[in-house]
């Protein structure tokens, strides 16, 4: 296993990780370690080059940077990712391998599960070190975050609602949810129960037939849900699809989901901010996760109330940005960003 530095002007620490008597090849990117040791999700998937898989380790890593300090947390922001499909390509071997990885890094960055990995992934990776969380057992395993995860999204579109139309009710409401993952899935029977109609697409056809049955919801392909006609679009897949394509199809009045890095450019967020759409900041949205994580890396006992007191913080905390952005006429993503960066400078002067 290989272990190296790559030269970077934005991040503090970047490095390309090879194996290949195990097929591994990777990245590790840590952002920031300015309130704390960085911390973020391992996420493996089929990139198609090295480059591409750089650019998101790098784009999700200071997305990280930014949702741990809104959530208030004394971590920094990191992430991981390995190159390939985590059906037919993961294995023991090379998670291990992975996992000397980072423990080679000395704890300077923590991970967990993200997509393509699950608690039982998390379990062979703490075989080799202890800079693991997302555990299914153990004195403070945290297990899968993503039903908090999930949690801390529906209350921002829930509050987005009552921003924008007065109302947090979403009883009637029509949501379109791109992706059902774990998250995407946990979200939807939030969104089902509190009567919303779901409007669905998934790159795995089982899974949408899946939520068909069970949410009585409205299938699309994948690239014709940013047209369907719906009161919400929540993003719950990859990253970088609020873009100049696929923005002016959007017929809903407000966006807020779980995926990272939902914009493509900051400009983006003017353009909806232009449109009369209300975006509700990602890595606001969705730091219940990382809220469930920080539990286990800080050894909390009280698990249950850290999370309850962080959520509800991390929803007012979405109430007063787009606010401020409403007062100001700006982009919730920059006032949230704005917000985020003044945190982090008084956390860091006190």
């Amino acid at each position: 296993m290989k272990v190296t530095p790559v030269t970077s002007t934005t991040h503090e620490e970047i490095y390309r990780v090879e194996d290949p008597s195990v097929g591994l090849l990777g990245f590790i990117a840590l952002h920031s370690t300015q309130l704390g040791p960085a911390a973020g999700g391992l996420r493996m998937r089929p990139y198609d080059s090295e480059a591409e898989a750089l650019t998101d380790v790098l784009r999700l890593s200071e997305g990280m940077t930014y949702k741990n300090a809104a959530a208030g947390l004394t971590l920094g922001g990191g992430k991981a990712v390995i190159i390939g499909d985590p059906a037919t390509q993961k294995t023991p071997e090379l998670l291990r391998s992975f996992a000397r990885a980072i423990h080679s890094l000395d704890g300077r960055y923590f991970t967990a599960e993200d997509m393509g990995m699950s608690p039982e992934d998390m379990a062979i990776l703490a075989e080799e070190t202890p800079y693991v969380a997302g555990l299914a057992d153990g004195d403070y395993a945290s297990g899968d975050p993503s039903p908090i995860t999930a949690r801390g999204i529906f209350n921002a579109i829930r509050t987005a609602k009552a921003h924008k139309t007065g109302s947090q009710n979403l009883k009637g409401c029509k949501i379109a949810v791109q992706g059902l993952g774990h998250v995407g899935w946990f979200l939807c029977e939030l969104l089902q129960d509190a009567g919303a109609s779901l409007i669905v697409t998934d790159v795995n056809a089982a899974q949408v037939t899946r939520a068909v049955e069970e949410f009585s919801a409205t299938a699309v392909a994948t690239d014709a849900i940013y047209g369907v006609d719906a009161d919400i679009f929540a993003p719950c897949a990859i990253g970088g699809i609020l873009n100049s394509e696929t923005i002016p199809q959007l017929k809903v009045g407000i966006v807020a989901g779980g995926a990272n890095n939902q914009l493509a450019t900051p400009e983006d967020g003017a353009a909806l901010h232009a449109a009369e759409i209300l975006y509700a900041p990602d890595f606001v949205a969705n730091g219940g996760g990382i809220i469930n994580v920080a539990t286990e890396i800080q050894r909390i006992a009280d698990r249950v109330s850290f999370v309850e007191e962080k959520l509800a913080a991390l929803d007012r905390s979405m109430a007063a940005i787009l606010q401020k952005a409403k007062v100001e006429d700006q982009s919730p993503d920059a006032v949230a960003v704005s917000t985020v960066l003044a945190k982090m400078a008084e956390q860091t002067a006190a």
